[in-house]
């Protein structure tokens, strides 16, 4: 939970003025199926795609149902094998050798890049 808001708080995305830092949806994991974070996204108008966490069912309180669009949801896939293949073939970002975010970073994105240009 905590760790949502602070990647929320940071989101910065480049255009051509100021940069955005509220995206127009999130698509999440059914771990992200709290009441705290659905509400932190009702409060800055973002529509929040999550489904329904099965554990969560039994404390669940009466009111308005949760939105969720699966067609949309259906999009998270390719971020997901997206991910599948830099743990395939980049095991040291995995395991996160790196002590410095720039390294990091800088490694992540020669793996982005081999993967885009030879479509591994």
């Amino acid at each position: 939970n905590h760790h949502f808001l602070e990647i929320m708080e940071d989101i910065k995305v480049q255009t051509y003025g100021r940069p955005r830092t509220r995206p127009l949806e999130v698509l999440a994991d059914p771990a992200y199926d709290d009441v705290k974070i659905r509400q932190y996204l009702r409060s800055r108008a973002i529509k929040s795609n999550i489904p329904i966490n099965i554990r969560n069912t039994k404390n669940r309180k009466r009111g308005r149902p949760t939105r969720f669009d699966s067609k949309s949801y259906h999009r998270r896939g390719a971020i997901e094998r997206f991910f599948g293949w830099l743990k395939m073939r980049f095991r040291r970002l995995v395991i996160r050798y790196e002590r410095l975010n720039v390294v990091f970073k800088g490694l992540l994105d020669i793996a982005c890049f081999m993967v885009c240009w030879k479509k591994l």
